[in-house]
């Protein structure tokens, strides 16, 4: 990631918002193993995060990729 290419904030974000959702994934199954009661409803939005980062991450890649591609057909990254 030394290029410094336009998507790596994106997958560098996604990761951080995917390891948020899974670790309200994690706290929101426990619960049910040691058969307390469940966590409130906010507790299973916030799992989505895990999805969520996900699909960031996969959008950073796509435009990663896409920049690559761009500056291969111009010539090299002195055309950028």
């Amino acid at each position: 990631m030394s290029d410094n290419n336009p998507g790596d904030a994106l997958v560098r974000t996604g990761g951080v918002v995917f390891l948020v959702g899974a670790i309200a994934t994690l706290v929101t199954v426990v619960p049910l193993f040691i058969g307390t009661d469940p966590l409130p409803s906010v507790a299973y939005a916030v799992s989505m995060l895990m999805g969520v980062g996900f699909l960031i991450a996969a959008a950073g890649l796509l435009r990663s990729i896409a920049h690559q591609r761009r500056t291969a057909r111009d010539g090299g990254p002195d055309h950028g």
